[in-house]
């Protein structure tokens, strides 16, 4: 009996299920890329004019770069379920793992110089810039594999939410590219639009990033120097205190010290008094910070350096995945022969 006889003597309930399952399937998968049609988009015929006139891009140029971008609704998908939305205890133990400590301390002593320098010139500890490296890209090792173009393009004219932000991004992108002297339909990096090793958005990439190694560019993309650098003087431009805490944990005495401030008056600017939970303080003015532990919740105090962490990524389970690790570098570091 043929394969095609066999088919045929399949029974109609059967046969139902299959055409179900291949429906479900089909529907499981994720959309395909499309190619732009610019003229379907009023806001990128927009963007084009204002691109020539404000910065001198020539339109057939940018429509012959967007033409050749595309939509691509993984992108749309990946935004809106960021990893910072995981519970502190599951964030954690993608981010401060045995491995990522390891490599680490590895590239810490390939590098030992530049950071070095970096602590000298910007004030910013070793630990801090290599956490944040680890936790971007994996020491460089996982910068993006979404055209920079596409990604900012279909943020821009497909997620609504934040169209603004991401249009001010691809127009500080192209702008970047020329600079750079590169082809924008060349450049990779992740499904927000962000670059290099220090995964840094085109508008940090042009306002933070230095020429560390002194020879003539600012590379992010392919230069180690220039990568340490430019994440040591964004922490620094951003209000860095060299050596001041990050973070500590918070003790019954802190609690304590917190219901006396609380229960201390203060005045509204129309010289009535605040309700008590209105004038709750930590010490020294930190915010009590608070992550989902396994068993409960987790307090930490955070200090100005964990605000300066959170001006690089918002997330509080960031910062302190930051802080974490940072914490584990030096400790291993310190530890090595």
């Amino acid at each position: 009996m043929s394969m095609f006889q066999r088919t045929h003597e399949i029974t109609p309930r059967f046969r139902t299920g299959i055409h179900a399952a291949l429906l479900a399937s089909i529907f499981l998968l994720p959309m395909p890329a499309a190619a732009i049609e610019i003229d379907d988009y009023p806001a990128l015929v927009e963007f084009i004019d204002k691109m020539h006139d404000r910065h001198g891009f020539s339109k057939v140029t940018l429509r012959n770069w967007f033409g050749q971008a595309r939509i691509v609704p993984e992108i749309v998908e990946a935004i809106s379920r960021p990893k910072e939305d995981l519970p502190w205890h599951e964030y954690r133990k993608i981010f401060v793992t045995e491995e990522r400590t390891a490599r680490g301390v590895e590239y810490w002593k390939d590098n030992a110089a530049s950071l070095e320098r970096a602590r000298r010139d910007y004030g910013v500890e070793p630990e801090v810039i290599v956490a944040i490296i680890g936790i971007e890209t994996r020491y460089g090792k996982n910068t993006g594999r979404h055209q920079v173009l596409s990604a900012l393009a279909t943020l821009t004219l497909e997620y609504p939410r934040r169209s603004e932000f991401f249009r001010k991004e691809l127009e500080q992108f192209l702008l970047l590219a020329r600079e750079l002297k590169v082809d924008p339909l060349k450049i990779k990096g992740s499904y927000a639009g962000a670059m290099g090793a220090p995964q840094f958005m085109p508008s940090s990439y042009r306002h933070y990033a230095v020429d560390f190694d002194k020879d003539g560019k600012r590379d992010l993309l392919a230069n180690t120097e220039d990568v340490i650098g430019s994440v040591a003087n964004y922490l620094k431009k951003h209000g860095w205190q060299p050596g001041e805490t990050i973070t500590r944990d918070l003790y019954l005495e802190d609690w304590l010290h917190v219901l006396i401030r609380s229960l201390q008056p203060a005045m509204t600017a129309d010289n009535t008094v605040k309700p008590v939970s209105a004038v709750i303080v930590a010490p020294e003015a930190a915010p009590v910070v608070t992550l989902e532990g396994e068993d409960g919740p987790i307090y930490r105090f955070g200090y100005t350096n964990l605000n300066v962490i959170m001006r690089y990524n918002t997330s509080k389970r960031y910062a302190m995945a930051v802080f974490e690790l940072s914490q584990d570098l030096r400790k291993r570091y310190d530890e090595a022969p």
